[in-house]
């Protein structure tokens, strides 16, 4: 299993290769409404405000998942600007040490060829440069995850007792886990290991591990901001963990109901064409007898443990796959090597199929933004950045446009217009319901959510702009708003009076506005 100097400076050429491809395809489309429209905005706001403690949606603490994806953007948009690509180089980042992981660890069990077919396979998926440039939780998570899951196993197979160097490192990839999405980022790990030690009967070296330095990593990690947040919103741990985390996975009241086998068509699509390669792997090919059965067995209890785990809430969403894609690469590396490496061209094959992998994804990343382009808002946003003042209000009516505060750079909340006291009653998991749930934390900022009926006043002041959703709700006086913009999707309008500047004031315009560049 030895490699030469050589080899290795190759293989990690091949692996930065496929991260700067990654980065090139990632600022090719606009952000996607709702997910990387509503967490890239949370991003922006933290800078924008200086408020680093509590992520806010249209200044209301939003408290759904924990914050590293937001204290990441932000940092990332002062470094880069705001753009898409500042984003995403955050979920990138995380896909990038996914791909690290997986080739230090194939190499380590099964050589350097394993570990570059493997890491080929991972980085040329849709997994890999669709998904990891995906602005949302679940590439964080899914590479910690995976990154503890190597450490430990790691840890456990070097002897009697546990690596105690590697096994603190667990600890700690589990605690960024928990700051990336709640409560998976150490009970995922934890589920998998535990069968895993328990089919290799290994379960007697968890006393060994360094439990006292581990957890304290864990708890320097994890508790601060919890405990902070905490104490300024008391319902807090509450509503993130019960609410948003066991509730969600044990309702079926909640969005996106699929059939139980639905993950097996999302693997399909996130690990095209490897995925068939891997179900070759059911037992371990012969010429690779150096492979430790405790690795492949892991690599399967990886993969079916958390597609199982996930399988039962009627709630399922593609991205909760993404933890399983490096054991899956392992996988289909070694189902290639037993199926396909002795057979003549197979070289040429293989190259087939990744470049077949991305003419997809470029294909994907470059038609999307035409075929979501009425649901978003950036055409009305160029408009809206040069026209209005930093001081203007924005008036926004039947839906919620995510994505309009990143493109515009407003800096002030958006009034969102809607019965509310009918929406409370109801039931839902729609943007008013996060909206709402938001308001409760802090009563006094949730002012910006008001009834329909402040149009008519609004619609005769100045500086004030309203943004309807099409097809447009009747408005309550029509005749004091002139449409200005008639975007793909949205209409934008102002009010009678227009945009007056206090005397001496010719100030117009907002940070998102590109005139005269």
């Amino acid at each position: 299993m030895n490699s030469s100097p050589h080899q290795r400076r190759q293989s990690w050429a091949l692996l930065a290769g496929l991260w700067l491809l990654l980065l090139l395809l990632a600022p090719l489309r606009p952000l996607v409404v709702p997910d990387e429209g509503r967490y890239g905005e949370i991003g922006r706001w933290m800078l924008v405000s200086g408020d680093w403690l509590t992520p806010r949606l249209n200044g209301l603490p939003f408290f759904h998942k924990p914050p590293l994806l937001y204290w990441l953007e932000a940092a990332s948009l002062a470094l880069f600007g705001v753009t898409e690509f500042a984003l995403r180089v955050v979920p990138a980042l995380h896909v990038g040490l996914m791909l690290v992981a997986l080739y230090l660890a194939a190499r380590a069990v099964g050589g350097e060829r394993l570990a570059r077919r493997a890491a080929l396979m991972l980085g040329s998926s849709l997994g890999f440069l669709v998904g990891g440039q995906y602005v949302n939780h679940d590439m964080l998570v899914a590479c910690w995850i995976g990154v503890a899951i190597w450490c430990f196993a790691f840890a456990f197979l070097a002897g009697d007792r546990p690596a105690p160097g590697l096994a603190r490192w667990g600890f700690v990839a589990c605690a960024l886990g928990v700051l990336s999405k709640g409560l998976i980022g150490v009970a995922l790990p934890g589920l998998v290991l535990l069968l895993w030690l328990a089919a290799t009967r290994q379960l007697r070296k968890l006393r060994h591990l360094p439990w006292l330095s581990g957890l304290g990593l864990f708890a320097v990690l994890t508790l601060p901001w919890f405990v902070l947040v905490q104490r300024h919103y008391p319902g807090l741990l509450d509503y993130m963990f019960v609410h948003h985390q066991f509730n969600r996975y044990t309702a079926g009241s909640y969005n996106n109901p699929q059939p139980a086998l639905f993950y097996l068509g999302a693997l399909g699509v996130l690990f095209f064409p490897w995925l068939l390669f891997a179900l070759a792997a059911h037992r371990r090919p012969a010429l690779l007898a150096s492979l430790p059965t405790a690795l492949w067995l892991l690599c399967w209890i990886w993969l079916l443990a958390i597609l199982l785990f996930f399988s039962i809430p009627r709630s399922k969403l593609v991205g909760y796959m993404l933890p399983v894609l490096p054991p899956l690469a392992l996988l289909a590396a070694l189902g290639w090597e037993r199926v396909l490496a002795p057979r003549r061209h197979s070289q040429r094959i293989f190259l087939g199929l990744c470049l077949l992998d991305l003419v997809i994804a470029l294909v994907l990343v470059t038609q999307v933004g035409r075929a979501t382009r009425a649901a978003r808002t950036e055409d009305v946003a160029r408009v809206l950045a040069c026209a209005a003042r930093p001081s203007d209000t924005l008036y926004v009516s039947g839906a919620y446009p995510y994505d309009l505060p990143f493109y515009a750079q407003t800096t002030r909340a958006m009034v969102v217009l809607e019965d509310w006291a009918a929406r409370r009653a109801g039931s839902g998991d729609g943007w008013q319901r996060e909206l709402l749930e938001a308001a409760d934390f802090e009563p006094a900022t949730g002012q910006v959510l008001q009834s329909p009926q402040v149009l008519a006043a609004a619609g005769a002041g100045p500086g004030n702009w309203w943004l309807v959703r099409q097809p447009a709700p009747s408005p309550v006086r029509v005749g004091d708003w002139r449409l200005l913009f008639q975007g793909a999707g949205w209409a934008l309008y102002q009010s009678s009076a227009g945009t007056q500047p206090p005397a001496g004031d010719a100030l117009t315009g907002l940070p998102g506005c590109r005139r005269g560049r």
